[in-house]
């Protein structure tokens, strides 16, 4: 499995928290959920952090190409 990339998050002031993948905003968190999430991005690798949150990582029923 590829390591996630391509991913950015911005902290509002307003406490909203914006990212976004490869410059297009995937998802907005709010309140609560934005908390988590910043709490949670410091102290793991930030990459794969996004992608979790985004619901765009690899969910494991993706076929890889066999070799020829």
């Amino acid at each position: 499995m590829g390591r996630p990339a391509g991913f950015a998050y911005t902290a509002q002031r307003d406490g909203t928290v914006l990212i976004s993948h490869h410059g297009r905003r995937a998802t907005t968190l709010r309140g609560e959920r934005a908390t988590r999430f910043l709490t949670e991005v410091e102290g793991a690798d930030p990459q794969r952090v996004m992608a979790r949150w985004t619901g765009n990582y690899k969910r494991g029923n993706e076929r890889s190409t066999r070799p020829r």
